[in-house]
């Protein structure tokens, strides 16, 4: 069965409010921390309107930022690592809240595990020849296109932020920024590569199927709206 984890349904919401449920998350498990503590949760859900992040590796200037505000979206900086990405209606957005050790992770093979997940939604949708590329190209490619991006930051053995997957989302956004910093390149989505819509929810539980094989866990629901 594996160890447990909780699985949080987001909904669609916010960007800044995904952060904050985020945050609320983080310091529940870092109080829980001994034995017999939970894994920790899978944060899932949909950005509500357009936003775009910077990481801790910077990539957007005052400049660039006051132009993507002036494009209607929001510019937030997170503790994740990388560059700068975009965040919208139509991205599958999941953020792993991890304990590492009770999973019998490291860093890195928690971020090969989170890449598995975005492989094994593509390869179960028919796109085969989705596949994970080294460094600087981390996410996960369809060709020299990138359909998921992932960002992480992870103190004390406890993970958070994760990936963002293009389901349906409006790729003209990229067009204003690098993603990630890496120039020649192209983004795409599961509805520009299967040349049908697919939504979020479509994706969902191909998704948690691939996140608990890629974890080797029990994903089960939690059902406490306070949270």
């Amino acid at each position: 069965m594996g160890p447990r984890v909780l699985l949080v349904r987001m909904g669609r919401l916010p960007y800044a409010e995904a952060l904050a449920l985020q945050e609320r998350w983080l310091r529940r498990l870092q109080a829980a921390r001994g034995p017999g503590a939970e894994a920790g949760a899978l944060l899932l859900g949909e950005p509500a309107g357009p936003t775009y992040t910077a990481g801790l590796r910077g990539g957007l200037e005052p400049d660039e930022e006051a132009r993507l505000r002036a494009l209607g979206a929001e510019v937030r900086r997170t503790g994740r690592g990388g560059l700068a990405t975009f965040h919208g209606p139509g991205q599958l957005l999941a953020h792993p809240v991890l304990d590492l050790r009770p999973l019998g992770l490291r860093l890195r093979m928690h971020v090969a595990a989170l890449e598995a997940c975005a492989v094994g939604l593509c390869r179960r949708l028919g796109l085969p020849a989705a596949l994970a590329r080294p460094p600087p190209y981390t996410g996960v490619w369809l060709g020299d296109r990138k359909i998921c991006a992932i960002g992480v930051r992870c103190g004390r053995h406890i993970t958070s932020h994760g990936l963002a997957l293009n389901c349906s989302t409006d790729l003209t956004w990229f067009e204003h920024i690098v993603p990630c910093g890496l120039v020649g390149t192209g983004v795409t989505s599961l509805s520009e590569e299967l040349q049908r819509r697919i939504t979020v929810e479509d994706a969902t539980e191909p998704f948690l199927e691939a996140f608990e094989e890629a974890f080797q866990c029990t994903l089960t629901l939690h059902h406490d709206d306070s949270d």
